[in-house]
């Protein structure tokens, strides 16, 4: 098997412990797609639904939420401001803390842990007496859906056969969008006094994300410990026998025996990796990963968490739109968002990452230019918006994807989670959290020439994310993890 055959070398640790010859990487590679993983992705991908969906349940519920008889009484502003900086603040260093713990205890006791995070937030936000409260479960719902991002990538791409892993991991980020469409008709039935009191439906809205989430943990219980992680922290046999289980599952699936394989690989256990290494691995090792990673999260998480947070508001404020309605356009752009990454996933598979990341950036960004072009000439109506914005975000949700599968695909294996984390809260800290900060504050003027700003923004900055793309993307379409990262842990490889 081959090592670091990316654009930058690769640093092999001096690991502990005795080593150990391990096959199972080319293993897991040559599996053919079968029912197995299609548990793997309703098990762990699911978590985007639940993302998408409370996040749009705040961005159209949150309007309710600033009207007499909604049970508590919330300032405009700080529906799109505080409440989604503090979902946002919560996420980056629940992405922090548990990535710390997902690369030391393992995958799967952390994605059962962050749902559960979740969930009790989730539970407790449908109860809240109170301003305050709100906001508190806000941080702390934000808290275990940031937990998630670093141990399902993890997983996924570790679990997922090479020559697929870039569709598959473009497509489950992708269904965030899914749960976003969820949110928006869910608000929309929740959101009508004709059928629920003003200070009902939105809670029942945030109870119906609890039983969601209780559903998916319940098939995630079935989803395996990392067999990678577990032969890197010198548990070769519970790995083996893992994989033994898993490939016989795919051979009563499929009908098909399964060929052997002769590449393997020889590490050093390491049961725990340092702050201090890790960071020294993505700034000295890998610096032009780490520069490409964080400007994909930052262009990303700036446009989609102002977007997602704001875009009712203009809908309100500029277009005339009821409160109550502003669910159905939320769901157009909803779909639009999901039918980039599944339409389009695949290539990243074909024609590569390079061409794909960087496209799906930069188109998206000059098309969100002449979606700010379009409303400063006030030629366009509600339907118009939110047209244009499903051709912008059907680029842009791609290119979001990819930068999730970027950074959990191009660093070492003991990193991966930590590293995920990582990018995810410097990226997002400095545009997820400003993103609705300055986003709610242009949009809540009432000046067209704001909202073309707060758009000028968020294109630019997606623009410049797909030129640093053009440069420093690693090609790394149908490439074994280990191919494009060797571990710290790696000796040598074994002929």
């Amino acid at each position: 098997m081959k090592f670091g055959t990316g654009s930058e070398p690769a640093v092999a640790g001096a690991g502990g412990g005795n080593a150990i010859e391990t096959d199972v990487p080319a293993r897991l590679d040559r599996l053919p797609w079968s029912r197995w993983h299609w548990m793997v992705v309703i098990g762990l991908g699911t978590v985007w639904i639940l993302d998408g969906l409370e996040v749009t349940l705040v961005g159209n519920v949150g309007a309710r939420l600033t009207e007499p008889g909604a049970g508590i009484r919330i300032a405009e502003a700080d529906i799109g401001g505080l409440a989604a900086s503090l979902y946002v603040a919560g996420a980056c260093l629940g992405a922090l803390f548990f990535g710390w713990l997902t690369d030391r205890w393992g995958r799967k006791r952390l994605f059962l842990i962050t749902l559960g995070v979740y969930l009790a937030a989730t539970a407790l936000t449908a109860l809240s007496p109170s301003p305050t409260w709100f906001f508190v479960c806000r941080f702390l719902t934000g808290f275990g859906i940031g937990g998630e991002y670093a141990a399902i990538n993890s997983a996924i791409d570790e679990l997922i056969p090479s020559r697929v892993r870039g569709r598959v991991d473009i497509v489950i980020n992708g269904s965030f969008w899914l749960g976003a469409v969820g949110g928006s008709l869910l608000s929309v039935v929740m959101l009508n006094e004709g059928i629920f009191a003003g200070d009902v439906g939105w809670r029942l809205s945030f109870g119906l994300g609890a039983i969601l989430g209780v559903v998916i943990l319940l098939v995630r219980r079935n989803v395996p410990e990392s067999p990678r992680w577990l032969f890197i922290h010198g548990r070769a046999e519970e790995a083996n026998a893992i994989v033994d289980d898993i490939e016989r599952q795919v051979e009563r699936s499929t009908g098909t025996p399964l060929e052997p394989v002769t590449e393997k690989i020889t590490i050093h256990p390491r049961h725990a990796i340092g702050f201090r290494e890790i960071a020294q691995t993505l700034v000295r090792a890998y610096p032009r990963r780490t520069v490409l990673g964080f400007a994909l999260f930052v262009g990303q998480a700036f446009l989609y968490n102002a977007i997602t947070f704001g875009y009712a508001t203009i809908l309100i404020k500029y277009f005339d739109v009821p409160s109550s309605h502003t669910g159905y356009y939320y769901a157009v752009i909803a779909i639009g968002n999901f039918l980039g990454p599944v339409l389009l996933g695949h290539l990243f598979d074909s024609l590569g990452r390079r061409v794909m990341i960087s496209s799906t950036y930069i188109l998206s960004g000059l098309l969100l230019f002449g979606t700010a072009a379009l409303f400063d000439a006030g030629v366009l109506s509600a339907t118009g918006m939110t047209a244009c914005w499903c051709v912008v975000l059907f680029f842009a949700s791609t290119g979001a994807s990819s930068a999730y599968l970027t950074v959990s695909e191009v660093f070492p294996m003991e990193t991966r989670a930590m590293a995920i984390a990582f990018f995810y809260a410097l990226g997002t800290a400095v545009g997820g959290i400003t993103g609705p900060q300055v986003f709610s504050r242009l949009t809540a003027t009432g000046n067209p020439d704001d909202v073309v700003l707060a758009f000028g923004i968020g294109a630019a900055l997606m623009v410049v994310a797909g030129l640093v793309a053009v440069a420093l993307s690693v090609n790394a379409e149908r490439k074994s993890l280990e191919e494009i990262a060797t571990p710290l842990s790696a000796h040598q490889p074994v002929p």
